[in-house]
């Protein structure tokens, strides 16, 4: 069954159009990944959901129609976003970033927090530290970390290995695949890194210039031609 079903959308940032009629779905608990190159329109797709910019089409979560309603109350409909560059407060503490986003979910602060410090112990260890001094893929792991503290029904992952070494991405990965296997959760992931997106989704959307352009089973795209031919342009 699905639990997100993008139908024919269309998005603006101001006068230009962004998204041409796409249209995607993702299963409970399924993982799917969205790629293609920067300006594809990957996380125009992320903001269409979060509702962050002008749309026209559908978008169902659970079947009910989110399209109008403000990302408050999409966060409280079960929607977790892990942005592109994280978005965090510099000056505030690791616990102080993490309790941000429990602010819709306050009754499962503990055990979110529980669940946050099993997948990425160093939050644990740096609770105090100040988000600023921290390397760019601790402060991955924060921002995911704050979107799991909403108690989501869907996460959703913009770009997570953008500026990260292969070490720190393979880490991320594993932490995205466990928590799926472990809890169910389905993720939505946007990313340029083929590879990475692969290697958890199970479906696989390509975007070029705002439209999909190829769409299928992760292992049927694997060695499909179109594949090459959508994402590389040869």
């Amino acid at each position: 069954m699905a639990l997100l079903t993008i139908e024919n959308l269309f998005a603006w940032y101001g006068m230009a159009e962004s998204l041409h009629g796409v249209s995607l779905s993702l299963e409970e608990g399924g993982i799917a990944g969205v790629i293609g190159p920067n300006g594809a329109g990957k996380s125009t797709l992320m903001d269409s959901i979060m509702g962050l910019v002008t749309v026209k089409g559908s978008i169902r979560l659970g079947g009910r129609e989110i399209i109008g309603l403000k990302p408050a109350e999409l966060v409280r409909a079960g929607i977790g976003y892990a942005p592109e560059r994280a978005h965090l407060f510099p000056y505030m503490s690791v616990r102080d970033n993490l309790l941000v986003g429990a602010y819709t979910a306050r009754g499962d602060i503990e055990k979110n927090l529980e669940l946050v410090h099993g997948l990425f112990p160093v939050l644990a260890e740096r609770w105090a530290q100040e988000t600023a001094t921290q390397s760019g893929g601790e402060r991955q792991m924060v921002s995911l970390g704050r979107a799991l503290m909403t108690s989501p029904r869907i996460l959703l992952v913009d770009e997570p290995t953008i500026g990260l070494a292969p070490k720190i991405c393979a880490g991320i990965a594993e932490a995205l695949l466990r928590l799926n296997r472990e809890t169910g959760l389905a993720i939505l992931i946007a990313e340029q890194n083929v590879n990475f997106a692969m290697q958890l989704a199970r479906h696989i959307h390509v975007l070029e210039t705002g439209s999909v352009a190829v769409a299928g089973p992760t292992e049927q795209l694997r060695s499909d031609p179109e594949l090459a031919k959508a994402y590389f342009g040869h």
